[in-house]
């Protein structure tokens, strides 16, 4: 099978995982603890594999600079998009209690369903780049990719059920991602072929950082706000399962 459609395939498994939480958030009255503890999980897992999936490969390949650089401009570039959809009501859009209603912030929910896209492309991405090492896309990266999309789903899709949001505009908004994820992998194989290890390095980074703000920026705070007494703990043990995976 050509690397471009195994990077498609891939990217599309991954992404699948935010229409499983999806539906689930919106069938299953999950309770909001579990909520909260099941993104803590996610956020430890991504943690992990931005660290040594992708900062820890980027180094590899192209050195401290361009990995220090990647992750600095992924980090800002995140940050800087996601205060200008925070003005337009998708703040709280991984939180299962505080999403706001159309009524409430006109425009809202168009800026979640950017905001779930912004969250989703940089890992992605890196499923596809993952490809350009080897013969094989990194398990661990789409492992922890599917690991996290679950809780994000979930939270989100809840949020967006109490907040009045219809379940068309759900399910073909995680539909649409989960496709996007996909195409988004092949790009990362496409695009980044002819890349120089420096550049690859850099843009590795750059997904990192951005992973690493979007996890801080708004599943941290989601996790937190319903299961603070044991939030460190079970962060640590996605952590670790990540970490496990990836010396497998």
């Amino acid at each position: 099978m050509p690397e471009w459609l195994q990077a498609g395939g891939w990217g599309l498994l991954a992404g699948s995982a935010l229409l499983l939480g999806a539906v689930t958030g919106w069938y299953v009255r999950v309770p909001q603890w579990v909520n909260a503890s099941i993104m803590a999980f996610g956020a430890g897992v991504l943690l992990s594999a931005a660290a040594f999936e992708l900062i820890g490969k980027a180094h590899e390949r192209g050195g401290t600079l361009p990995t220090a650089i990647g992750a600095a401009g992924g980090a800002v570039a995140y940050t800087l998009a996601n205060v200008a959809l925070a003005r337009r009501g998708a703040r709280h859009r991984k939180r299962s209690g505080r999403q706001p209603t159309e009524k409430d912030r006109p425009g809202s929910g168009s800026a979640i369903a950017v905001g779930a896209v912004l969250d989703g492309v940089p890992e992605s991405v890196v499923i596809g780049a993952s490809l350009l090492t080897g013969n094989t896309v990194s398990l661990v990266t789409v492992a922890a990719v599917f690991l996290s999309n679950v809780p994000e789903g979930l939270s989100s899709a809840a949020g967006m059920r109490r907040a009045g949001r219809s379940r068309r505009f759900v399910f073909l908004l995680w539909t649409g991602i989960a496709l996007l994820g996909g195409v988004a992998a092949l790009a990362g194989r496409v695009l980044l072929g002819g890349a120089s290890p420096a550049l690859l390095a850099a843009i590795t980074a750059l997904a990192a950082g951005a992973i690493l703000a979007m996890v801080t920026d708004t599943m941290v705070p989601e996790a937190f706000e319903d299961a603070h007494l044991l939030v460190g703990l079970i962060t640590v043990a996605g952590f670790l399962a990540a970490y496990a995976l990836s010396i497998a």
